[in-house]
């Protein structure tokens, strides 16, 4: 079968980078960049550019399953329908829930909430969009009277201020961060603020980092608008004609940041660096200012972002090229499905459950026999409705709660208690599908067939490209069949997402007049063939705007009662968890370049997890002397709710008395590695967001006796590890899967240690009096497994080793697999750029040689070149190298 191209959308950040994919035997075999869509102009991350490498059967669910048995569709869905309408007659509608996510299409969404919401009764339907965007809503809400993101990406090409605050673009966000390079490229005059406390990635753009004390962004930006009032900056004539609230808002700000000295003091930055920002902000017109999870996630999300929202209206920064406040989503789809009504408190086309007029009409529209009267649970109240044995039924669908919930040991007991579980998912194993009693096998990315909107309000279609394997199905069919069985099938007779698209535009017409700002009406009569050939556009799209609408507010008018914008008056709060003597370190969690979420994707492609392999406490060198602990090390974060395993990264660029983890690891793939399990459910009492950028916790080393890598041909079930302090972690490779162990206990019989977990060694080398013993199992002349014990952290290179299980092994193949490196020099070391698997070590070979910049490092070594993800580490190293070699 020839190779076909096909275009389609990336399915990890916010971004929604096109994607063009070229298929053979029903199989996606390759990926680029899109070059038509405006998102991206053809460039993909490392993540999206191995997307190809994440498809496939293997490690797919594939079966239904009820209690643990196969079945076939009918009768998985005529139970599922059975064991339903048992709990609804018994204990009413509320005692039904699901739990949607990012990762579903809008139709799927759409359908999803109206069988909950309109024809169950139940509003208790929540999304992990919740623990992502949900202050920003409220904030948006707040400010202009409805969910409306007002910027547009080409608006980067016109600023000249540009604010990033809470965000790491450069490796959560890392094409739109590459064309916010590009843009200072095209005009150095540019300026870039970094307000994070980390220093990121991304502050290699930036002209001024400012490692703000967690949780005072707020503070900053109080003492922004204090100034820009103070300094006969703000844009008078806007306030007076398009804004309100406005006198309330700069009282407040006067009155909690009037005095840079004292916000420089709380916020504990230098004043100097203060003072430049409030310089820049206060002069410069075209300013946009991007936010992400480093204040969405936050006890006083929404107050921060109408903190940052304040600013711009104060001076009319919006509505016009290269300004505005710009809130980057963290999923593909967190945007899409708050168009359809995804958040608890939420109605379908930016309706919501504030008035009866929203409820009727949304009621009426869809004709709607129980139409939810009151908005239900949020994420956090939902799972304690869950466990307190209120809520008897959950649907969870395409997320996996028990790793990225906070608590998630409470979590994980509240499902164990829930009368039903059933999940709808596409992966063969994760931490929360092993609590479900129904199983529902879902397609995946390149088999869904709908659309997403990125951060720009951008609709783009993601197209099925090859079937299902097994007997997955799509999410909207799921639950149009299980609709049809519940007596609902007259409203859930689509044939295709087309229908549901067609509807859910209609609806954001219906009765609206410009009363909402959310209207995408001309794409409600889309043929099939027109909804086939869709191409990416950013709503509103409407008889007025039938091409999209690049930024929103032009014209002055906002979708509030008066017509104008809201200021409003922000009290600064600090975080909920706060250290103490106990727990004295705070504990921030977020992204790593190569991963996404919970890894059940990027966990399957091997040159994803090369770049940071398992988890790892970030900490201040200050904070290793005090803790006693060393880089590298394993050691534990504890609190009263949870432990953290991980291995130590000393580094400056962390503050004092705080540490970094990443929130990725799962069961899957560590032993005790989930983040979630830190972080108390404290939340935004307007948002229900979470607040998972503030814990708390002790830190204690691990002082383990060994460790060990072992590669074996299958992975293997380590419940029954030898020893009683051990810790693991498995990377999937190409040929094989590894495992880094470790044990506080002393090993007195390797040999005997092999037999129990692997099997009898075929050849061994022992060492005991340096720690050090390796062993292999050679069957049939194919290398089944090999163990090494080496007495320091510095285990040998993978990429050998891995190829072995691939070949017959000759009698020189085993004295080299003693010697656990292939013939002549064998480059290891950390993998810097994951798109051409450059390593550390040949990188310092290039700059000693003489390579002096990233741009010569990516002439000789091609690192860099692609997706860019890896350019801030690639200068550091030439700054720290090629200063050696001068001082040398």
């Amino acid at each position: 079968m020839a190779s076909l191209s096909n275009q389609t959308t990336c399915p990890y950040c916010g971004v929604g980078c096109g994607v063009s994919a070229t298929t053979n035997d029903q199989r996606v075999i390759a990926v680029s960049g899109d070059g038509e869509h405006p998102a991206n102009r053809g460039r993909l991350c490392v993540k999206g550019s191995a997307l190809h490498e994440t498809t496939g059967p293997e490690g797919r669910l594939l079966t239904p399953r009820v209690d643990g048995q196969e079945h076939d569709w009918s009768v998985t869905l005529d139970t599922l329908a059975t064991r339903l309408e048992a709990i609804i007659r018994q204990h009413g509608p509320g005692s039904v829930a699901m739990y949607l996510s990012g990762q579903l299409l809008t139709e799927d969404y759409y359908v999803a909430n109206k069988l909950m919401k309109g024809f169950i009764g139940s509003a208790h339907v929540d999304t992990n969009s919740r623990l992502c965007m949900s202050s920003t809503v409220v904030g948006y809400k707040r400010a202009f009277g409805g969910d409306l993101q007002p910027c547009s990406y080409e608006d980067i090409d016109h600023a000249e201020l540009m604010v990033l605050v809470g965000s790491n673009a450069a490796w959560n966000h890392p094409i739109l961060y590459q064309r916010m390079v590009a843009a200072k490229a095209a005009n150095p005059a540019v300026k870039v603020v970094l307000i994070d406390p980390r220093r990121t990635a991304t502050a290699d753009l930036a002209d001024l980092h400012l490692a703000l004390k967690p949780g005072s962004d707020a503070l900053i930006f109080n003492a922004i608008l204090a100034a820009l009032a103070e300094r006969g900056a703000l844009d008078k004539a806007y306030v007076e004609s398009h804004t309100e609230g406005f006198e309330a808002a700069l009282e407040s700000a006067n009155t909690t940041a009037g005095n840079l000295a004292d916000v420089a003091r709380k916020a504990d930055v230098p004043l100097a660096d203060l003072e430049q920002l409030v310089e820049w902000f206060c002069t410069t017109e075209r300013t946009l200012t991007f936010f992400s999870q480093g204040v969405n996630q936050s006890s006083s999300g929404t107050d921060k972002v109408n903190s940052i929202i304040n600013c711009h209206l104060a001076t009319g920064r919006l509505g016009r090229p290269g300004m505005g406040p710009f809130s980057l989503t963290g999923q593909p789809n967190a945007m899409g499905g708050r168009e359809v009504g995804g958040l608890a408190n939420q109605l379908a086309a930016h309706m919501d459950f504030s008035q009866a007029e929203f409820i009727d009409r949304v009621g009426r529209f869809w004709q709607a026999p129980n139409m939810a009267q009151q908005e239900g649970y949020k994420a956090i109240p939902l799972f304690e409705a869950i466990e307190r044995g209120e809520i008897k039924a959950v649907w969870i669908m395409a997320t996996n709660p028990l790793v990225s919930l906070p608590d998630a040991n409470r979590v994980r007991r509240a499902l164990e208690k829930c009368e039903l579980v059933i999940i709808s998912e596409c992966m063969a194993h994760t931490d929360t599908l092993e609590l479900a009693d129904i199983v529902l096998p879902a397609s995946g990315w390149s088999e869904k067939n709908g659309t997403v909107t990125n951060s720009e309000r951008r609709i783009s279609r993601q197209r099925g490209l090859v079937p299902p394997p097994g007997e997955a199905k799509h999410d909207w069919w799921i639950i149009c069949e299980l609709a049809k069985r519940l007596g609902f099938g007259q409203a859930f007779d689509y044939a295709s997402p087309a229908d549901i698209f067609r509807e859910h535009a209609r609806l954001s017409g219906f009765e609206n007049n410009r009363s909402r700002g959310f209207d995408i009406s001309a794409l409600a009569e889309l043929s099939d063939a027109g909804y086939d050939a869709l191409k990416p556009i950013q709503w509103p799209v409407h008889k007025q705007a039938p091409e999209g609408t690049p930024r929103l507010f032009a014209d002055g008018h906002f979708f509030t009662p008066s017509g104008k914008a809201r200021l409003l008056p922000i009290t600064p709060q600090a975080p909920s968890q706060q250290p103490d003597s106990e727990y004295p370190l705070l504990v921030n969690s977020g992204r790593i370049r190569d991963q996404w979420h919970t890894m059940t994707r990027t966990g399957r492609a091997a040159r994803l997890l090369q770049h940071h392999a398992e988890p790892f406490i970030e900490i201040h060198p200050l904070d290793a002397k005090r803790f006693k602990v060393t880089h590298l090390q394993l050691a534990e974060l504890h609190n009263e709710l949870g432990r953290y395993l991980g291995r130590i990264r000393i580094s400056d660029q962390q503050r004092q008395g705080e540490v970094f983890i990443p929130m990725h690891w799962t069961r899957q793939f560590t032993q005790e590695g989930c983040s979630g399990t830190l972080f108390a459910p404290m939340v935004d009492p307007l948002s229900g967001q979470p607040e998972s950028k503030q814990g708390r916790a002790d830190l204690r080393p691990l002082n383990m006796r060994w460790e060990a890598r072992l590669l074996v041909r299958d992975a293997l079930a380590l419940d029954g590890l030898p020893g009683r302090g051990h810790w693991w972690t498995r990377v999937p490779l190409s040929n094989c899967v590894s495992y880094r162990l470790a044990d506080a206990e002393p090993v007195e019989n390797w040999q005997y240690w092999c037999e129990t977990l692997v099997g009898t060694p075929s050849l061994w080398l022992e060492d005991l009096s340096n720690g050090r013993f390796r062993a292999a199992g050679i069957r049939d002349s194919r290398l089944e497994w090999i163990l090494l014990v080496e007495p320091n952290h510095e285990l040998p290179d993978l990429g050998w080793l891995d190829a072995q299980f691939a070949r017959q092994i000759d009698l020189d193949t085993r004295r080299q697999l003693l010697e656990a490196k292939a013939p002549g020099d064998q480059v290891s070391g950390a993998v810097i750029c994951s798109c051409f698997q450059v390593r550390e070590p040949d990188i310092i070979a290039a700059i000693q040689a003489g390579a002096d910049s990233a741009q010569a490092l990516g002439e000789q070594l091609k690192c860099g070149t692609n997706c860019g993800s890896c350019l801030p580490e690639l200068k550091g190293l030439v700054d720290t190298h090629a200063d050696r070699v001068k001082s040398e």
